[in-house]
């Protein structure tokens, strides 16, 4: 009997897949590295056959972990970042790089290149962009489209599929182009709650009147937890699968950590004031309301990227668990950020902060944006600010400055708060998910910043969770998303703001305003 669901989730530096019951319950999961190749802190490319490669590899050791039979996975689910995977009209890759390595046929969400083009599409004005926050960012597909046909016109003669790379995964998994209304809507300016998604007339502003023949775009999506296909025998044989296994669309890696955080409540998310607050190599915010919300800054409000006939809108930080890599790569007494290195110093913090809880390293202030700023300022070309510097190079002294970048992404987030509140969005809880919720200082500071009360899920992995809810409603295990979400909710625990940190951060967040002003001063400056 075909009972399980296998998950996977393609992050910016691993794909990992875990298998889960019908009730929601994580039997074994595994994590294995993908490449990326980096040229300045601009250009990011994946291999998508790297990537692939790797989830086969993690789904193989997550079911011989979970001693699970092939025969009994009933659905595929996959969620991934927004990176663009770009394929000749056979399927083959198309390689990015004008020599060298041929591996490298994907954008990564994080690469900036397509900064001019976004300005440029952006000073359009067009309707389109009300759906998206009145801007998009370098990070989205159309302005890294435009770069591609402006400045890789070789490859966009070629080119027959442009894929964002969760669409890639279902293609790769089961040959079908079919696309997934989570990420047509978010990334590719596709209005889903219109008769025709493509607003022709905003192709042409972009200068990709050919787009949907050169990227090989249907004229309509698949919600999340449709049924999209079956897995073919190649794939099958490559995952340790089965061909009668269903695949269902693909997902945003962070709607699929906000389906799995918001739990049972995700029905009730849009009038009850639960948001997830979901953490990785970025953070982001995700809300949803049964109305379009039109506000500036704020990625959204798009139609079905979650939820049927639910609007959801994203506040985000480019940079959250990247500026901590940042750091400790960046100081003298760090190194390579891994995570025993930022358990180490996570450590030290609680030692040193044990007399003084609030006050450590307060001559220290920061500013986030190393990498750009998605939300409230949507300005990719922000760039972050340290303040207080001394010329200590101790490992007390890279503690502090870690602590201090991680009280400066808690204050972004409550600047992102307040601007969804005031956009008239609810706001009473934080359901926080991803790779934050292991680090015990983001967590608290999380509550404590925003004076917000903060649930963390109890299950093991709530993206992966989240991409479990929607294979098993595609496999046809729960009769829709939202019967799935509340069957395979795992609970929660939740973390109530501390009143005495209050007025500490409240001093910070007055400082952390002046800076952005200062910064805006001092740009202004000819």
């Amino acid at each position: 009997m075909r009972k399980l669901v296998v998950a996977v989730d393609v992050g910016t530096a691993s794909a990992r897949a875990g298998v889960f019951t019908a009730e929601g319950e994580l039997l074994a999961k595994d994590s294995q590295p993908i490449l990326m190749r980096r040229d300045g802190d601009v250009v990011a490319e994946h291999d998508s056959e790297n990537i692939w490669r790797a989830t086969c590899h993690a789904v193989k050791a997550a079911m011989a972990e979970a001693k699970a039979r092939p025969e009994e996975v009933a659905g595929l689910g996959f969620d991934a970042t927004c990176s663009i995977v770009l394929r000749d009209r056979e399927g083959q890759p198309l390689t990015l790089g004008m020599a060298g390595d041929a591996r490298f046929d994907t954008m990564v969400w994080l690469d900036h290149r397509a900064v001019d083009e976004a300005e440029a599409l952006n000073a359009t004005g067009h309707p389109v962009l009300d759906f998206c926050g009145g801007s998009v960012s370098p990070e989205m597909q159309m302005p890294k489209l435009m770069w591609l046909k402006r400045h890789r016109p070789d490859l966009w003669q070629v080119m027959g599929h442009a894929f964002d790379l969760a669409d890639f995964m279902t293609w790769r998994a089961t040959g079908s182009p079919a696309r997934s209304r989570s990420t047509l809507t978010a990334k590719w300016n596709y209005l889903a709650h219109e008769d025709d998604g493509w607003r022709q007339d905003f192709l042409t502003a972009a200068g990709l009147d050919d787009l949907l023949e050169r990227a090989g775009l249907p004229t309509a999506s698949l919600p999340v937890g449709a049924h999209l296909g079956r897995l073919t025998k190649r794939a099958a044989d490559d995952l340790g699968l089965t061909e009668d296994c269903i695949v269902s669309p693909g997902i945003i890696d962070a709607y699929a950590g906000a389906l799995g955080a918001l739990g049972a409540t995700v029905g009730d998310a849009g009038q009850s004031g639960d948001l997830a607050l979901i953490g990785g190599t970025s953070g982001c915010i995700v809300a949803l309301s049964s109305a379009p919300i039109i506000a500036r800054s704020l990625w959204g409000p798009f139609s079905g990227a979650l939820l049927p006939d639910v609007w959801l809108v994203e506040g985000s930080q480019s940079a959250a668990g990247a500026l901590l890599d940042h750091v400790v790569r960046m100081h003298a007494a760090g190194g390579e950020p891994l995570p025993a290195l930022h358990q180490r110093i996570i450590e030290r913090i609680g030692m040193l902060r044990k007399d003084a809880p609030y006050t450590l390293g307060e001559g220290l202030n920061i500013l986030p944006d190393f990498h750009g700023n998605r939300a409230p300022l949507a300005d990719p070309r922000a760039t972050g600010t340290i303040a207080g510097l001394t010329l200590d190079t101790s490992f007390d002294g890279l503690c502090r400055l870690y602590w201090r970048a991680c009280v400066a992404l808690a204050l972004g987030i409550r600047q992102i708060l307040e601007t969804m509140q005031a956009s008239g969005y609810p706001i009473r809880t934080l359901h926080a998910a991803g790779g934050h919720v292991r680090n015990p200082l983001l967590v608290e500071l999380y509550a404590d910043v925003t004076g917000l009360p903060v649930r963390l899920p109890t299950a093991r992995d709530a993206v992966l969770l989240g991409t479990a809810i929607a294979a098993a409603t595609g496999a046809g295990l729960h009769p829709d998303l939202l019967t799935a979400a509340k069957a395979m909710d795992q609970g929660c625990v939740q973390l109530s703001p501390n009143l005495e940190a209050r007025p500490h951060y409240e001093r910070d967040y007055r400082r952390f305003l002046m800076m952005q002003r200062h910064r805006a001063e001092l740009g202004a400056v000819g």
